[in-house]
């Protein structure tokens, strides 16, 4: 399955926040998110990665936009990830049914984890930019975000 395109609706999903209620594409309507999907927590470049993001957080929302972390890890795993890199990006975990919003969103490695991929949903629930990693070890810097919210 391919990468969502721009100008796809966003599909429907379930996945869950930290405090186990869900998130759904509901919760994407009235302003632009950017969804960061990745492998692994505690992987060293997830790690490098939401850091990265977390450095410049305040660019990356700056206008309004909201970001959020998604991996297939557990809500617990994401909770510890996101408590010892010291990050503020909410993480929303696909664990149950593991993988489920990653094949909606076309992320979902043949490994049964999310590729690296960013995608950008703006408030009318319409993906308006996406970018897919030639592999889970390549990191998407913050330019490719503040560059595919400019295009907005």
């Amino acid at each position: 399955m391919a990468l969502i395109a721009p100008g796809a609706p966003a599909p429907s999903f379930k996945l869950a926040r930290a405090d186990g209620e869900s998130f759904t594409e509901a919760d994407l309507r009235g302003r632009v998110s950017v969804l960061v999907f990745y492998p692994f927590a505690f992987s060293p470049v997830c790690t490098d990665q939401l850091q990265l993001y977390e450095k410049e957080l305040g660019e990356i929302t700056a206008d309004g936009a909201a970001i959020y972390g998604v991996s297939c890890d557990s809500t617990w795993t994401q909770k510890a990830f996101r408590e010892k890199l010291g990050v503020h990006i909410p993480q929303l975990s696909d664990f149950e049914p593991k993988g489920a919003a990653c094949t909606a969103f076309g992320v979902l490695h043949e490994g049964g984890f999310p590729q690296r991929a960013l995608v950008i949903v703006g408030p009318d629930g319409v993906v308006r930019w996406s970018y897919q990693a030639p592999s889970p070890a390549d990191l998407p810097g913050v330019h490719m975000i503040i560059g595919g919210l400019k295009n907005i």
